[in-house]
């Protein structure tokens, strides 16, 4: 398998360092507001990935965290925490509003049909293990204190600035003053391990009793220390996404591999976001939507998945409601595939030359998912083997096999049973509309779609659906 590593910027053959074990870290959530479809896209192709890594025999060991203590507004060291932020805005505690919106990720990360990490890991039942790491970062010599935090000392690690692409230098000239919260810091890229509860945070809710005084965790030094304690000290793939870079991610590689003396993260992948209208969609710009939203507008989250399909991620991509519908348009399609080919014929002898062409689409997908997860390309790679002469049942084979990677759930696609009042009032209509009173009959289709289903009407007789807007 070939991916882009951020790290060397190129795309190279990935090979674990325990083959077939890969060990996978996926930065997850900070969970103090509503998980929205831009962190979906993030998480599905996470999915992706990993999905991609099994269908290749790779087995995969994987990590995420939530992030419930410690995110500050600023990824460096600026502003107020998160959580605490959260907290304010919904009138409740922060361990309320950890909680509940925990629930609502897990919730919308079902709804995408996304596997579970083997190790969802919170931040807070960790905290002993970020104070071991801090404690060691100490004793040799990267830290330093003040009155109001400790700090990780970044002109003592030499290679910071590497995943970046930028030298020590050209940080601290593009820092910019506001973040300058502590008048005893060293340096602008320096950043807190620790923080004391003292000063703007005097009354901070979540704490925790430490070498340096009560307070409560910096938020780069969670991933660190629970990455190495469930998958070791240097791990194969490390995801997030691109605002990850210049900050998080660097100051993980900076604190880690200054703890334990070895490379932290052999790979880095970094996923691009989802926009609107060309901005990134974010909550601090209140320019997001959920899965309420969709479910508003008719449309299926793992129709929204397949529309994550479509683009690679390391390119933006500028989500519409017209670009929603359409991808709602083709999954209900794709479905439709899978009924039709459920109900044809049984296999019969394949001579030689479909089972090159079933080879041919097999070996055409592997090779697209393999070559820095090309997956636009293999979703067309599928479309053009539906439309291809092969037989049905083969092909619904095949279809299940690339869904592996997809994860559309096509083998559970069901044929929807209509109401008996339905189907009693599409038949009154039919029998308006033979007759010639279409005034009736256009009655009947609106009782029919207020009920959440479509006439479609045939050459001979008429078909029933289940309308967008009732999909769920």
């Amino acid at each position: 398998m070939k991916l882009y590593n951020t790290l060397t910027r190129k795309i190279e053959e990935f090979k674990p360092l325990s083959p077939p074990l890969v060990t996978l870290y996926t930065c997850g959530p900070t969970v103090y507001d509503y998980t929205h479809i831009g962190h979906a896209r993030k998480y599905t192709d996470d999915d992706i990935l990993k999905r991609s890594l099994a269908y290749l025999g790779f087995k995969v060991k994987h990590v995420m965290n939530i992030t419930d203590v410690g995110h500050l507004t600023s990824d460096a060291d600026a502003g107020e925490d998160k959580l605490e932020k959260g907290a304010k805005k919904a009138g409740k505690s922060v361990w309320e509003v950890a909680n509940f919106f925990t629930e609502f990720f897990l919730k919308m990360i079902n709804c995408f049909n996304i596997i579970m990490p083997d190790y969802l890991v919170k931040a807070t039942d960790h905290i002993p293990d970020m104070l071991q790491l801090i404690i060691k970062l100490e004793q040799s010599g990267y830290t330093y204190e003040t009155d109001e935090a400790v700090y990780f000392d970044t002109s003592k690690f030499s290679n910071y600035g590497r995943l970046s692409g930028q030298k020590l230098e050209e940080k601290l000239k593009g820092a910019r003053k506001e973040v300058y919260i502590d008048p005893k810091k060293k340096n602008t890229t320096d950043f807190a391990l620790w923080f004391k509860r003292v000063g703007r945070f005097k009354n901070h809710s979540m704490h925790w009793n430490s070498p340096w005084g009560d307070g409560f965790p910096g938020w780069h030094i969670e991933c660190s220390a629970m990455s190495i304690k469930y998958l070791g000290q240097t791990i194969d793939i490390h995801t997030g996404g691109t605002d990850h870079i210049p900050i998080h991610h660097e100051n993980e590689i900076a604190q880690s591999e200054a703890a334990t003396g070895k490379i932290f993260v052999r790979f880095w992948v970094h996923h691009e976001f989802l926009t609107v209208e060309g901005q990134k969609m974010s909550k601090s710009l209140d320019n997001f939507y959920t899965l309420d939203d969709l479910q508003k507008k008719g449309i299926e989250s793992l129709a929204l998945r397949y529309l994550f399909l479509q683009t690679h991620y390391r390119k933006l991509l500028n989500f519409t409601w017209k670009s929603a519908q359409a991808a709602q348009d083709a999954y209900n399609k794709l479905k439709e595939y899978v009924l039709s080919l459920r109900s044809q014929g049984q296999r019969t002898f394949l001579s030689s030359d479909k089972l090159a062409q079933l080879d041919k689409f097999r070996d055409r997908f592997r090779q697209a998912v393999s070559n820095d997860l090309q997956i636009p390309q293999a979703v067309a790679i599928m479309w053009e083997m539906l439309k291809s002469n092969i037989p049905s049942q083969d092909k619904l084979d095949l279809l299940y096999e690339f869904d592996q990677v997809f994860g559309l759930k096509l083998n559970e696609v069901q044929e929807e049973k209509i109401p008996e009042e339905i189907l009693d009032l599409a038949q009154k209509r039919e029998e308006a509309r033979k007759r010639g009173d279409f005034s009736t009959s256009d009655k009947l289709r609106s009782q029919i779609a207020e009920k959440g289903y479509i006439v479609e009407d045939l050459e001979k007789g008429f078909k029933i659906k289940p309308s967008p807007a009732s999909l769920r």
